[in-house]
């Protein structure tokens, strides 16, 4: 026992110096000799800087005295001077970094390490790597040290983690030239598919046939803005469209809805749908006709793939985070943010709000070139419009655009929603159209195609886009029955076999049918 007593207590010590010996701590991620050795080359190799200039930058080498040379490089190549010994040693000479970097004594010896460029871009590619997983591991450390901090808000310091991943993540991704013929083949494949539809749309039919002419559909992986002034029918178009693709074609799209809640959404959808007025859904009160309606098609709303999120303050690393799974596991197909103004970056700092909305919709086209779908992002437009006289200079332009250039800049196609009738505007004096009920979808912007204006009719008591020569129902004023024949909607609906219940839950969060804080008819945006 003894024996055994001693043997323990050897294999304790034994296990508590290997713990000091890995608790002396590491070194951080590295490649100096490769650092040295990639300098070298550039210095006495003549296209040695074109090879690497895409993965280098002064950052990514982990001496100081490497980085000061790299530093002098760069600038003679952005100069096209000549890149050699003695040009840089002059170079950092005039910068006054020659001394600090070892003198030319230091650039001499780099030069006398080169065994070969033969793999140059391949040495480059690994110091690049270390580079990344530095800037992992201080994101990391920084990360703890605020985890510990009891007075930081987990829900900011969850984004400023993600920011931080994300921008890592772009400095470090890399794409490789492709020479031409992959590329052919691959726009044949499209074309080829496309050829097999049986009409002319290649890309996700709206649903608007004059507007899909124009488009040949939402095309992949394009950012589409459409934008108009509060009271045009920004939501209540592109639920139409929504409604269009989800409902009639089965196409799954998400909705992200930073502005309403879902069940205010599907409210809209009913009203649209069902054709029902924004005040009968909301006291649940209606005619025998109108009940029978709401019961016959709000059944062909069910198992439709249209997802909905309402979560308020959305930041683009949210979105980014929702979006890749709702892709990877519903097959998402076609994205639509209502609206780009309302969204943050959450986990960066700006100076100001244009430069937030610019990283906003920069990261939207992004998003949609990762995931290879349309994401379509609604947005404000300014009150220069309203300043503005007769109905030419009521029509939105792309100056208009609120917070930030660069929404026009990232966009691929931009449309505004127009409707002259808003602002008593009732005839257009050059074709003598009658402008009542009909609104004005404008593609200003179509980077992959033509620019043109097409109506549509607009039936703001349901909330609803339509084609302009769709015929309106001549009952389209049911529901103004009589008060003999009004009847709860509960009644008539309980009193219909299979039929929706009163408090039945219409989302996941457990929002019922009349779960309404306000008329949807006044949610005309």
């Amino acid at each position: 026992m003894a024996g055994t007593s001693k043997n323990n207590k050897r294999t304790q010590q034994t296990t508590i110096i290997k713990v000091g010996a890995n608790e002396m701590g590491k070194l951080p991620p590295q490649a100096q000799e490769l650092e040295d050795s990639v300098l070298g080359a550039i210095m006495i190799e003549k296209d040695a800087y074109g090879t690497v200039a895409d993965l280098l930058r002064p950052e990514v080498f982990y001496k100081d005295q490497n980085r000061l040379v790299f530093e002098a490089i760069r600038e003679l190549a952005a100069k096209d001077l000549p890149i050699d010994l003695l040009s840089v040693a002059e170079k950092m000479k005039s910068q006054g970094t020659l001394e600090k970097a070892g003198g030319a004594v230091y650039l001499a010896d780099l030069t006398r390490r080169i065994a070969s460029t033969a793999h140059l871009r391949y040495h480059a590619e690994i110091i690049s790597k270390k580079a990344t997983a530095r800037d992992i591991i201080a994101l990391a450390a920084q990360i703890e040290e605020k985890g510990f901090d009891e007075t930081q808000d987990i829900d900011e310091l969850m984004q400023e983690a993600e920011s931080g991943i994300f921008e890592i993540s772009q400095r470090a991704q890399k794409r490789d030239v492709t020479q031409i013929d992959p590329v052919i083949e691959e726009a044949f494949a499209r074309m080829e598919k496309a050829a097999k539809n049986t009409g002319s749309i290649s890309g996700i039919p709206s649903g608007f046939h004059a507007l899909d002419k124009i488009t040949s559909g939402w095309q992949t992986p394009d950012l589409i803005i459409i934008a108009a002034r509060p009271a045009m029918g920004k939501t209540a178009f592109v639920l139409s469209m929504a409604k269009n693709m989800a409902v009639d074609h089965e196409i799954p799209v998400a909705i992200f809805s930073l502005e309403m809640s879902n069940v205010q959404l599907v409210n809209r959808l009913i009203m649209n749908v069902c054709e029902l007025e924004g005040d009968k859904i909301k006291t649940g009160k209606m005619s025998k006709e109108d009940a029978k309606r709401l019961n016959t098609k709000i059944n062909i709303m069910r198992g439709k793939p249209l997802y909905l999120d309402d979560t308020p303050s959305l930041s683009i690393f949210e979105l980014r985070s929702k979006a890749r799974k709702l892709v990877r596991e519903k097959g998402i197909r076609l994205i639509i943010i209502d609206y780009l103004q309302l969204m943050n970056a959450q986990g960066s700092s700006f100076g100001s709000r244009e430069q937030e909305v610019s990283i906003i919709s920069r990261n939207l086209k992004a998003l949609a070139k990762e995931l290879d779908i349309p994401i379509i992002a609604l947005s404000q437009l300014n009150r220069g419009v309203e300043a503005r006289q007769g109905v030419e200079g009521k029509t939105p332009q792309l100056s208009d655009l609120r917070e930030s250039g660069a929404i026009e800049q990232d966009a691929d196609m931009v449309c505004f929603i127009h409707r002259p009738e808003y602002y008593h505007l009732y005839n257009d004096d050059k074709t003598g159209k009658d402008l009542r009920g009909l609104a004005q979808i404008i593609v200003a912007k179509h980077r992959n195609g033509a620019t043109d204006s097409i109506w549509l009719r607009f039936r703001g008591k349901y909330a609803k886009f339509q084609n302009e020569d769709e015929a309106v129902d001549p009952d389209e004023i049911g529901g103004n029955s009589s008060g003999s024949e009004t009847m709860s909607i509960q009644s008539s609906m309980n009193n219909n076999m299979g039929a929706v219940s009163f408090g039945q839950q219409m989302n996941p969060d457990g929002a019922r049918i009349n779960d309404m804080g306000e008329d949807p008819s006044q949610y005309i945006l």
